[in-house]
C-alpha cells in the first residue's frame, strides 16, 4: 500500500530524531531504505510538497495504431467480409500503401466482434512434403471432384494445379470421368503452358491418385509420348494430394452456397472462383503471395516492396505517437506512404 504525503513526513521526522542508525530505525518501521531515501531526497530537493504521489505517467507506445487507422481497417472488414483477419492485413498492406500486422487486425476486429469461426473440418497433414518441390512446373497436380446439378445429376470438375505456386493451370466440368476427359485437359494444360515448345530437360510430374481414369493404359502412353512421368498417390491417403483437396474445399466452401439448377450457371461460378483463386486470395504457406505471384515469379519484388514499406510504416507511425495533439492530424497519412507502390496491374493481364 503507498504511504501519504504525511506518513511519509512522519517517516522522515522518526529518522531524523531516532538515536538509533538510520538503517535499525528503518527496519523496525518495516520501510526499505531505497525507498526512504527516495523520499528523502525528495524532501530536501522540494520540501513538503515534494512527499505528494506524483501521477504516473501515461505509457506510451510508439507503435500504437492511430485511430484514423483502425477505424478504416473497420470499414474495409466490412466492404470484404469474406476476407479472414490475415487476408485482410495483406490486402490493407498492397492496396492502401500502408503496414499492418496480422494480430493488429484480429485484435481489431475482435474487438469489434467482427471476427467469425470458421466454418469447416480442418485436416490434418504433415507441414510440408519431405521432398517439396523447387520451380513451377516441376509438379502438376490433378484429380475430380463432384457437384450435384438438381434435375441434371451429377458433374465432376477435373482441375490441374501447379504443386510449387498452387497456380490453377486449367479445369473443366465434365459429365464423365474418363481417361478422355483427362487427356482433354491435359492437352489443354500443356498448350497453355506452351512446356512443349521449350527445351527443358525434365518435363512437369502429374500427381494423381489411383481412380480407374489415372491407372489406365491408354494415359500411361498419352503421358509417355509427352515425356512426362506419373507418380500416383498412396491408397488411402488424401494427404498426399493436399495442395489439390484444399483447394477443393476452399472452391466448395464458396461455390456450394448456393444450389444449381443448370451446368452452365454452375460454369459461370467456377469462372468468377478460379482468378480470385489465382489473383487476389494470399496464401499464408506463400508467404501471403496469391498463386498467380508466385507462378509469375513476381514474389520476391513484392515481399522486399512489403519489407520497405513496412520499416516507413513504423517510422511514420513512431512520429505520430510522440507528436503534440495539434500535429497528429497533419502526420496521419504521410505522404512517404504512398512512395511505396505495389502496382501489380501490368502483371494481372498475364493471368487472366
Amino acid at each position: 500500500m503507498r504511504a501519504s504525503q504525511a506518513e511519509k513526513m512522519e517517516t522522515i521526522r522518526l529518522v531524523e530524531g531516532s538515536s538509533l542508525a538510520a538503517k535499525r530505525t528503518l527496519a523496525e518501521l518495516g520501510v526499505p531504505r531505497s525507498t526512504f531515501y527516495r523520499w528523502y531526497q525528495a524532501y530536501l530537493e522540494d520540501g513538503y510538497d515534494g512527499l505528494s504521489a506524483k501521477p504516473s505517467a501515461q505509457k506510451r507506445f510508439w507503435n500504437r495504431i492511430p485511430g484514423p487507422e483502425r477505424e478504416k481497417v473497420v470499414e474495409t472488414a466490412l466492404e470484404k467480409p469474406e476476407l479472414s483477419p490475415r487476408e485482410l492485413a495483406w490486402h490493407i498492406t498492397d492496396s492502401r500503401g500502408y503496414f499492418i500486422s496480422e494480430s493488429s487486425v484480429y485484435r481489431i476486429l475482435k474487438r469489434f466482434d467482427l471476427v467469425a469461426s470458421p466454418a469447416y473440418i480442418v485436416l490434418s497433414a504433415k507441414d510440408r512434403f519431405d521432398s517439396p518441390t523447387k520451380r513451377v512446373h516441376e509438379l502438376w497436380q490433378t484429380d475430380f471432384t463432384y457437384f450435384k446439378i438438381i434435375g441434371w445429376g451429377w458433374y465432376y470438375l477435373l482441375t490441374v494445379l501447379d504443386d510449387y505456386s498452387r497456380y490453377i493451370i486449367d479445369w473443366k466440368l465434365f459429365t464423365t470421368m474418363g481417361t478422355g476427359d483427362v487427356k482433354e485437359l491435359l492437352d489443354r494444360a500443356i498448350a497453355k503452358t506452351g512446356i512443349q515448345d521449350v527445351a527443358i530437360r525434365h518435363r512437369p510430374r502429374l500427381l494423381s491418385d489411383n481412380g480407374s481414369c489415372f491407372i489406365s493404359k491408354e494415359l500411361q502412353d498419352y503421358l509417355r509420348k509427352h515425356e512426362m512421368q506419373h507418380t500416383r498417390s498412396r491408397p488411402y491417403h488424401p494427404m498426399t494430394q493436399g495442395k489439390i483437396e484444399r483447394y477443393h474445399r476452399s472452391l466448395k466452401n464458396v461455390v456450394t452456397l448456393q444450389n444449381y439448377y443448370l451446368p452452365w450457371i454452375l460454369e459461370e461460378e467456377l469462372r468468377r472462383f478460379v482468378p480470385y483463386y489465382n489473383l487476389e486470395r494470399v496464401h499464408e504457406s506463400l508467404e501471403n503471395l496469391t498463386p498467380a505471384d508466385v507462378y509469375h515469379g513476381r514474389g520476391r519484388e513484392i515481399l522486399t516492396a512489403r519489407e520497405r514499406l513496412k520499416r516507413q510504416t513504423l517510422r511514420c507511425r513512431r512520429r505520430y505517437n510522440k507528436a503534440l495533439p495539434e500535429r497528429k492530424e497533419e502526420l496521419i497519412r504521410p505522404a512517404v506512404f504512398r512512395e511505396v507502390s505495389l502496382n501489380l496491374e501490368p502483371c494481372l493481364s498475364q493471368c487472366l
